[in-house]
């Protein structure tokens, strides 16, 4: 992140209080949503402990609004949300521009991030790690990316992969193994 002042706005949606850190240059964080605006801002604060509350800027306005939509259950594309991800190092920042990329309703794997960026299977443990670290979960959609197998994986934000989940169903993503198709013996 820049030298420049961080500043921060605590916000409600559908799916609970979101808290979002910007400076001069764009997003630095994003909180997904916890039961509380007291809750979010802990979390905010123990992240960018010198932030200060303020007034967002115009690009600020529209991610916070497209996040509203988001939790109500609108498909949105945060691709182009203007990032600062300066203090992440060269590979993350790869791994992020990659998973960006991932659209609304469609799911990726940490080994084929991996793949896709030239890297070899044991670089799925780095996309793993990088999405654990996501500075702004949801605008970098590290919820689309799953485990081996299509398994949920790990999720570091509040709620777990019980979180993960539920974005993941909010759109249109089935993750549990489908039902089977013929009835059971009940042997």
């Amino acid at each position: 992140m820049s030298e420049t002042t961080q500043h921060y706005l605590i916000f409600e949606t559908a799916g609970g209080f979101c808290g979002i850190a910007w400076n001069d240059i764009g997003i630095t964080r994003f909180q997904l949503p916890t039961k509380s605006a007291d809750a979010t801002e802990r979390l905010m604060l123990r992240r960018l402990p010198n932030a200060r509350p303020g007034a967002p800027t115009p690009d600020v306005t529209e991610a916070v609004a497209a996040v509203k939509r988001y939790f109500a259950g609108e498909e949105i594309d945060f691709s182009g949300v203007k990032l600062d991800l300066s203090e992440q190092d060269d590979f993350f920042r790869q791994i992020y521009a990659a998973a960006r990329q991932v659209a609304w309703g469609h799911t990726t794997t940490y080994g084929a991030l991996a793949k896709q960026l030239g890297a070899g299977p044991e670089a799925a443990r780095d996309v793993g790690q990088a999405m654990a670290k996501n500075p702004v979960a949801l605008i970098i959609p590290c919820h689309r990316v799953l485990a081996a197998g299509g398994k949920i994986g790990g999720f570091s934000a509040p709620g777990g992969s019980t979180a993960k989940t539920r974005m993941l169903e909010l759109e249109g993503v089935q993750v549990a193994p489908p039902k089977p198709v013929q009835q059971s013996l009940n042997f």
